[in-house]
């Protein structure tokens, strides 16, 4: 098979050293890739948001599955375009892609299909958003609706506070487009829990259940980032956890989308919240988490190519999906002023690593022999083990051989598993 993933980052090394493993592939091609994915095909310059070329480019080098890492092109529609120029892919459509592009449709559909979630009201004027704020007599979290690269989602902890978060969503746009609505949602307790599952829009099978650092400072201190690190399988999440989140929120998802006409391909991300009251979706992603996909995917032991080429042709109930013993930990380096303003262009100093750890490049590219970063979050050190504390020690060790200038990362990823 030829292959082309879409995607610059951490996910798409991962999913692209994946797929590199199988032998049905003949040629790989990552549009645009970084250093990391170099080293799995061919990096190569693709508009993605010029689905024309992209079609062009499949038909050209007689690509026969494309799969698309992140979320915004799946949002823009890219897997509509390749399904109309008669290429497969990984990845759902526009109209399913909602449940990830925007916050409101999420909502609206688990109300719709009784999916347990937080209480929630939408707004897009702020005046409306204020006087229902100032009645509402729970802890709150406010949310931008549209897609906000993972940080869109703030914490308040005084009513002046969410005054002053609103209008910075809907009146001074902030998040620009992805602020067109705001989300005020009662705030819940517990840990949270990522669940990623692969369908092909009837069969559901769920990943192992990973948990994400989304603060930047240990502790769970500091802003929100995209996610410094994750670790698989939570243990945490029990066999009957398990067996509650796919009943009431998976099936439930995925029957939902397809019933509305809109049936779901890819990756079916699950955010879920472990309250006292049971489980609370918290959100839906379209698509392979980030870092959680570095944490997942190396337990993976059958080729994710059967996988998800079953998924596109509606036959995922006759693959037999496999997990290798053990736990895997991903620790994100990041780069100096992420996530608001990160250096970039540092000379990155890396060491031959075991076999059992692989560096995940995210910012990062070559520049004349030498690795650079790019980005914030730069590269994910990831390690698998018997153990959990296995793959913590051997993930840390495997950091302190990298350097390069700001290098800042979590020294406590995985300490709730432990």
């Amino acid at each position: 098979m030829n292959v082309l993933i879409i995607g610059s980052g951490g996910r798409e090394h991962a999913i692209a050293w994946k797929v590199a493993q199988s032998p049905r592939l003949t040629k790989l091609y990552i549009a645009p890739g970084n250093a990391g994915t170099a080293d799995c095909g061919e990096n190569v310059l693709l508009e993605v948001t010029n689905h024309a070329d992209v079609v062009r480019f499949c038909k050209k080098k007689q690509v026969d599955l494309v799969l698309v890492g992140p979320e915004i092109p799946l949002a823009d529609g890219l897997a509509d375009s390749l399904s109309a120029g008669g290429i497969r892919c990984f990845g759902p459509k526009q109209a399913a892609a909602q449940i990830e592009a925007s916050k409101v449709f999420a909502k609206d559909f688990m109300t719709r299909h009784h999916i347990p979630t937080a209480r929630y009201a939408a707004f897009d004027k702020v005046a409306d958003a204020i006087a229902y704020l100032e009645r509402t007599d729970y802890s709150i979290v406010i949310k931008a609706s549209g897609l906000a690269a993972g940080k869109g989602v703030m914490l308040p902890e005084t009513l002046d506070e969410a005054r002053s978060t609103l209008e910075s969503i809907l009146v001074n746009r902030t998040f620009g487009e992805a602020g067109n609505e705001a989300i005020i949602e009662e705030r819940l307790s517990g840990q949270e829990v990522s669940l990623m599952a692969f369908t092909d829009g009837e069969s559901i099978v769920p990943m192992l259940p990973a948990q994400d650092h989304k603060r930047l400072l240990d502790g769970d201190n500091g802003p929100n980032t995209g996610g410094m690190g994750a670790y698989a399988p939570a243990p945490i999440f029990t066999a009957d956890l398990m067996n509650e989140a796919v009943e009431s929120v998976l099936k439930p998802a995925v029957n939902g989308l397809r019933l509305e006409g809109t049936p779901f391909v890819g990756v079916l991300y699950a955010g879920l919240m472990l309250t006292q009251n049971g489980i609370r979706a918290l959100e839906f992603n379209c698509r392979f988490g980030d870092p959680e996909t570095q944490a997942v995917l190396p337990l993976l032991e059958t080729d994710l190519l059967d996988i998800a080429e079953a998924c596109v042709n509606g036959t995922l109930q006759d693959v037999n999906i496999r997990w290798k013993d053990g736990a895997a930990v991903c620790v994100v380096l990041a780069s100096k002023g992420y996530p608001e303003k990160a250096e970039v262009g540092k000379q990155i100093i890396l060491s031959p690593l075991d076999e059992n750890i692989i560096c995940f490049h995210a910012g990062t590219t070559k520049e004349n022999d030498k690795v650079v970063t790019t980005g914030g979050r730069v590269l994910g050190v990831t390690a698998w083990a018997e153990t959990l504390a296995e793959s913590v020690e051997f993930a840390y060790d495997a950091v302190n051989k990298i350097r390069f200038d700001g290098m800042q990362y979590r020294k406590d990823v995985a300490k709730n598993g432990l």
